[in-house]
């Protein structure tokens, strides 16, 4: 079993490529294509739920989220402890694996208000009790192996770092999608955090460049209104909200360059970033901040890794500079492992082999 707070396409996608198990989940993200979802065995519960699954389900093996992420502590505290509870009847203890990408303590700032504080006061309490019955933690990048490890004493029996990049995407055989060489995408939530107001700020000053550039905008957010105004305004500026999968994959084999500004908002962090990994798997150049946990991949690859701070004049620096760059889509998948990082770690969660 699969035990997520949320399920989004990929999840969907990913479990097509792993050993079969049930997908539990408490809410779909925006991004959730039901077509998707065919041959998957899907459930929707909340912490009672889980619990009530726990304990009528005949489970040997749970994915859970990982245990800083603190808006699934309830149901997946809530299934372990129906899990241990059925051990007092004869039940053999299930494994427990987490795959891990977190890369900033949400338990370092020490919240104002008294309700705030009791209410972290449980949370790690629930995050260590979940810590504590894991027996395997896959890490997606260093960053999330440094911070488990200085958060928590324990070590699980098993522990591994399987770098969370993409294998190179084969989407584009046996068609023919021509690539923009002025082409920039923009793909995410339209929302601060992911500097997409920086990144419509910077828009005008490539222009003043680069003639001929556009720029897609992809996806939805708090922020769609920008995106409209913006689109109305500048025909260089084309909106896409929520297509499906297979317009995403089109876009980016289209662009040339994937810009994803992310910055840290109160206690959110980049962890990965979705749209980087799909762009790198497309061929894109990447410009996004040191944020990322994969963000010495990217330098090591010669992609534009910006601070987190970056203001629109870097960020419009970085775009120019990536479109100048003539590299072609398969120079820059070469750099790409040949399975497909969380397809690797899903496999490894609860496999004692090793894995390459």
């Amino acid at each position: 079993m699969r035990l997520y707070d949320q399920v989004r396409s990929v999840h969907l996608e990913r479990a097509h490529e792993l050993d079969p198990a049930a997908i539990v989940y408490r809410v779909k993200r925006y991004d959730f294509d039901p077509q998707l979802a065919t041959g998957i065995e899907l459930a929707q519960a909340g912490t009672l739920g889980a619990a009530r699954l726990a304990l009528r389900s005949r489970i040997t093996r749970v994915e859970v989220d990982e245990p800083l992420y603190l808006d699934s502590l309830p149901r997946t505290a809530a299934m372990l402890a129906a899990l241990g509870l059925k051990r007092l009847f004869g039940a053999p203890r299930a494994q427990v694996a987490t795959y891990a990408i977190e890369n900033l303590d949400p338990f370092a700032a020490r919240p104002p208000r008294l309700r705030s504080r009791i209410r972290r006061t449980l949370e790690r309490m629930l995050s260590s009790y979940i810590w504590h019955r894991l027996d395997t933690v896959v890490y997606g990048t260093p960053g999330a192996r440094d911070l488990y490890g200085e958060r928590f004493a324990r070590r699980p029996r098993r522990q591994l770092t399987v770098e969370a990049l993409p294998s190179p995407c084969h989407c584009d055989e046996g068609r023919t999608v021509l690539r923009d060489p002025d082409g920039v995408v923009f793909l995410g939530s339209f929302s601060p955090r992911k500097g997409f107001g920086d990144v419509l700020a910077a828009w005008p000053a490539i222009r003043s460049r680069r003639e001929g550039a556009t720029l897609t905008l992809i996806g939805s957010g708090g922020m769609l209104e920008q995106a409209e105004a913006a689109a109305a305004e500048d025909p260089s500026i084309r909106l896409i909200v929520d297509p499906p999968r297979d317009v995403i994959h089109t876009e980016l084999l289209r662009a040339h360059v994937l810009v994803l500004p992310s910055r840290r908002v109160g206690g959110w962090r980049e962890q990965i970033g979705l749209p980087l990994v799909e762009a790198l798997a497309h061929g894109c150049e990447v410009i996004t901040t040191s944020e990322t946990g994969i963000a010495e991949f990217l330098i090591d690859a010669g992609h534009l890794v910006l601070p987190g701070d970056a203001d629109a004049a870097r960020i419009a620096d970085g775009v120019d500079a990536a479109l100048g760059r003539h590299r072609s889509a398969a120079d820059i998948r070469s750099a790409l492992p040949r399975v497909d990082g969380r397809i690797a770690a899903g496999r490894a969660l609860f496999d004692d082999r090793p894995t390459a």
